[in-house]
């Protein structure tokens, strides 16, 4: 692989392992704040930190470029409140394995390359593995919540990329951030109230905000502007992988064998559609 193709890959690992660890802590915080809380503040204080850096202008874009923020930014809330409301009924590996789906099958849809189908398919393949043939056993409303969220994620990946191609460095990304922030805040205050601005909960919503949503989102819109959105799909997989060491390392999920044979073949599914990528270039 050349240099050039390992910026976005580091991009897209880079945004993985700080969304799923971001997420981890956000479990912890659920008790204290509630799912519906803790989306909100992941959302505006993500929102705020953007706004305040990237101070996007807000005159001279046209009617489809607005549009475009405000599909992001529904995507974002949609995808964050039905992905926080399945963490909080079953485990997040679970709920990620789920969610994945979405991108898996916008992968397929969107790709022209019949290779691409077998790198989803392998990817599949390691998504049911990682459930540990388990996924009968879960609430069935968390698990509904998560394919839910899965849709919600391919549509994400859609209108991000478009709009990084419409607006310059993050400037869209904070505005959609804001727009998703604001779709968000009814929730969060009605589950949680006066919670939301206690120091404690204030401090551990800033984390989660840094680690789910300012950093992996800033890396992912970058990455999306220089991968097609099937190749960034397909390495959606490996956000299973990166959720179940997560899940073992902040929230003592433990991890089976089959989980780690899950593991590999989302990495190698991954690495396919990369090279796939490469070669085509």
């Amino acid at each position: 692989m050349s240099g050039g193709s390992l910026g976005p890959v580091g991009l897209v690992v880079g945004g993985a392992l700080s969304v799923q660890f971001g997420a981890a802590v956000a479990v912890l915080l659920m008790p204290e704040a509630g799912a519906f809380g803790v989306v909100t503040l992941r959302l505006v204080l993500a929102a705020l930190v953007l706004l305040i850096i990237c101070r996007p202008r807000l005159r001279g874009h046209s009617r489809s470029d607005w549009g475009t923020v405000v599909a992001f930014g529904s995507a974002m809330a949609g995808m964050n409140i039905l992905f926080y409301q399945s963490i909080d009924r079953i485990p997040l590996g679970a709920a990620v394995t789920l969610e994945v789906l979405g991108p898996l099958a916008l992968s397929v849809i969107v790709s022209r390359r019949a290779i691409n189908f077998v790198w989803a398919g392998l990817a599949l393949v390691g998504v049911v593995l990682l459930s540990g043939g388990g996924l009968d056993r879960l609430d069935p409303v968390g698990a509904l919540l998560a394919i839910a969220a899965g849709g919600m994620w391919a549509a994400y990946i859609v209108f991000s990329a478009r709009t990084g191609r419409r607006f310059p460095q993050a400037d869209g990304l904070a505005m959609a951030l804001a727009f998703g922030a604001l779709l968000s805040l009814p929730f969060g205050l009605v589950e949680a109230g006066s919670k939301l601005i206690e120091p404690s909960i204030l401090l551990m919503g800033l984390g989660v905000a840094l680690l789910s949503s300012v950093l992996p989102y800033t890396l992912e819109l970058l990455a999306l502007r220089r991968l097609p959105a099937p190749t960034f799909a397909v390495m959606m997989s490996l956000e299973p992988a990166v959720a179940a060491t997560a899940g073992f390392l902040v929230l003592n999920q433990a991890l089976a064998v089959t989980e780690a044979l899950a593991i590999s073949l989302v990495i190698v599914a991954s690495m396919g559609a990369v090279r796939t990528q490469v070669r085509r270039k």
